[in-house]
């Protein structure tokens, strides 16, 4: 692939998923802005050092970056990043927010400080970021957007106790992905989701696994910023150097919202007696 020419946006590049993003990226051309607060693994605290240091080991291997250092979750820095890596390379064709962070509350515990900094980095951010990078991406032959989701807020069997302003965050992003793969339809930005298991810091994990690698997730990243990705609306899922693509698809025959095309019932007892039709899938 050949990303000669275009400009990338990565955020929470300075370590970890996103680091491996924007290696790549860089390596097959592109100029990379590398996005980082340098936040704890509880999205606390901030450290310049983060980005800039991961800016210098990529421009010490040759290629065309740049360090950011801002708060993604104010309006401000969104605004300032974007002009950032319009300042410096002319243009801006992709976007892909990897930043984030896990923390563990459980409901009768969460506090209002927890939930704001999960919305604040999964909903407003990737909002912000969008709104000041639409104008440049219209203007992009190839403009690609890619959000970050996860296996733990859209698969019931893998949610934990203690997550739900994670998933909340999480599955937040993918109506952002549903809303702006439709919005940018007519100008041909293309708005996709990543779904990545990797072992990083996030994981408490601090030596290179032998399994579950941050880099077997990033092709499928790179995939979806490129020109070869044609398709919008799509989360892939990657774990292990493994993908799979999926989306919210609706069922055959329906005329929504009119006709559901399914069970009718007229009284919560009906719904009881043909709840098993009901919930087919």
């Amino acid at each position: 692939m050949d990303f000669a020419g275009k400009t990338a946006i990565v955020t929470g590049a300075g370590q970890g998923l996103g680091l491996s993003y924007a290696r790549e990226l860089a390596s097959l051309g592109a100029n990379v802005v590398i996005s980082d607060i340098g936040a704890d693994t509880l999205g606390e605290g901030a450290d310049a050092s983060i980005a800039y240091e991961a800016a210098r080991a990529l421009e010490a291997e040759g290629y065309s970056v740049l360090g950011h250092h801002t708060d993604l979750a104010s309006e401000r820095g969104c605004e300032q990043l974007v002009a950032a890596a319009v300042d410096a390379f002319g243009q801006l064709d992709i976007v892909i927010h990897n930043a984030g962070w896990v923390g563990y509350q459980r409901i009768e515990e969460v506090e209002p400080a927890f939930i704001e900094r999960a919305l604040d980095i999964n909903v407003y951010a990737p909002v912000w970021l969008c709104k000041y990078a639409w104008q440049h991406l219209r203007q992009s032959p190839a403009a690609r957007v890619v959000l970050t989701t996860s296996d733990r807020a859209m698969y019931q069997p893998y949610a934990q106790p203690g997550l739900v302003a994670y998933a909340a965050g999480k599955m937040a992003q993918l109506g952002v992905m549903n809303a702006l793969s439709m919005e940018g339809m007519v100008d041909g930005i293309l708005v996709n989701a990543v779904s990545p298991v990797a072992k990083t810091r996030m994981w408490g994990v601090t030596e290179a696994p032998v399994n579950l690698k941050p880099e077997w997730v990033t092709p499928g990243v790179v995939f979806l910023a490129s020109e070869q990705c044609r398709d919008t609306g799509y989360i892939v899922r990657a774990s292990n150097g493994q993908f799979t693509a999926t989306r919210f698809v609706e069922n055959p025959g329906v005329d929504y919202p009119v006709d559901l095309a399914r069970i009718k019932a007229t009284s919560a007892e009906q719904v009881a007696q043909l709840w098993e039709q009901i919930k087919e899938c």
